[in-house]
């Protein structure tokens, strides 16, 4: 049996066509909402999944603000990033984060389930990450589809 690798114009018109989904993040654990997301971005649940194509669909994360951590990740986890310069590393809890700007916290463990590669600035950009449901208005016109943890 021979698996069969869309070329040219037909992988062109497999990556056409992208659905809105819906993901309710509140009470949910973190990883196991940003891994779901992550598999939507990719594209990984359609028939006509292509590793090369940016075939995955679009994605509102709502009630980010509401997210849940497992374990001892609330004191211990720490998001970190350097401006390049000397003394330029920066260091912010996550419970620091998680009142100030809940939708990074989200944004960071999806974006982190990408796969490294020329799709992940695309995929990235097809993520949207709200704190609260009152923004699910703002996308009517896409008619989302509601995702099942």
């Amino acid at each position: 049996m021979r698996t069969h690798i869309p070329k040219g114009r037909e992988a062109e018109d497999l990556s056409v066509g992208k659905n809105w989904f819906v993901v309710d993040a509140g009470n949910q654990v973190l990883g196991r909402v940003a891994t779901r997301v992550a598999r939507i971005l990719i594209g990984k649940d359609k028939p006509n999944f292509t590793p090369y194509l940016d075939c995955g669909d679009h994605v509102i994360v709502i009630n980010a603000d509401r997210v849940r951590l497992t374990g001892n990740k609330l004191d211990q986890k720490v998001y970190r990033r350097h401006s390049g310069y000397p003394g330029g590393l920066k260091e912010i809890p996550v419970r620091t984060l998680l009142q100030r700007r809940p939708e990074e916290v989200v944004r960071e463990a999806v974006v982190g389930m990408l796969p490294k590669n020329k799709l992940r600035a695309r995929r990235a950009k097809k993520l949207r990450v709200y704190a609260g449901s009152e923004a699910l208005a703002r996308h009517a016109g896409q008619k989302p589809q509601p995702v099942a943890l």
